[in-house]
């Protein structure tokens, strides 16, 4: 109980963030008519769907990558299954005075997983991938959220400089490795919220007033949609 109470810090940092209004929760799972990871889904056989995706020459090779990933998710699986959100005593978050959800305290439990899960994982696939694919697998994780997520910027904030939106793309590919030892769509998008909130404290810190921003991106989205005049607005992209 103590180990898990350690990570309670996590919940130290405020993300409440704007962007949800922007983006439906879960907007990138609504095809699927499914919530969360399948929890009756064989971890072999998404590992090997996943591993086949990066068309690999190499069957030993691929092989090797197929296992690194069904060990990841049967050990994030098993975890889980192991670590209720009731391990977790019902209190407040200390920044916000709010109490600790149900969700907010099994991202509690599930953050106290051993390192050397993520380690692993992230070693065994370096060790025959190159950066690219082990974001593409990341990818796979965590349902393409990074791209996504990106391309909500880019639509709110069209003049998005280099270096700002290289900035904030690492931020989010921060946010996909963390994400990927949570089992749960709505984990994986708690730890997103995270990074987003950094990235829109980051703008505001660089000269934008991110309020503003949103503010006109959902005033000329309204006004396309009724057909009033209004600058135009790119639609964000299907994730």
């Amino acid at each position: 109980m103590n180990k898990i109470l350690i990570y309670a810090v996590l919940l130290c940092m405020p993300v409440i963030s704007i962007w949800g209004q922007l983006i439906p929760a879960n907007a990138a799972v609504a095809k699927s008519g499914s919530a969360e990871l399948n929890p009756i889904d064989d971890t072999q056989t998404k590992a090997a769907e996943w591993a086949a995706s990066l068309h690999l020459d190499d069957a030993e090779k691929a092989a090797r990558v197929q296992q690194v990933i069904a060990t990841h998710l049967k050990n994030v699986r098993d975890w889980n299954k192991e670590h209720s959100y009731t391990n977790v005593p019902a209190g407040i978050n200390p920044v916000t005075g709010k109490s600790l959800s149900p969700l907010d305290r099994q991202v509690i439990a599930d953050s106290a997983m051993p390192k050397s899960v993520h380690e692993d994982l992230m070693a065994g696939l370096r060790k025959d991938l190159d950066e690219a694919q082990v974001g593409l697998i990341l990818d796979k994780y965590t349902i393409g959220k990074v791209a996504f997520t990106m391309n909500g910027y880019r639509a709110i904030v069209p003049d998005l400089t280099q270096k700002e939106a290289a900035t904030i793309l690492g931020f989010l590919q921060q946010a996909r490795e963390q994400a990927v030892d949570y089992k749960s769509i709505k984990e994986i998008s708690v730890i997103f919220e995270i990074y987003k909130t950094k990235s829109e404290q980051y703008l505001n810190s660089n000269g934008r007033n991110w309020h503003e921003l949103y503010a006109a991106f959902v005033k000329a989205a309204k006004a396309k949609k009724t057909g009033t005049n209004s600058p135009a607005v790119k639609p964000l992209p299907a994730p």
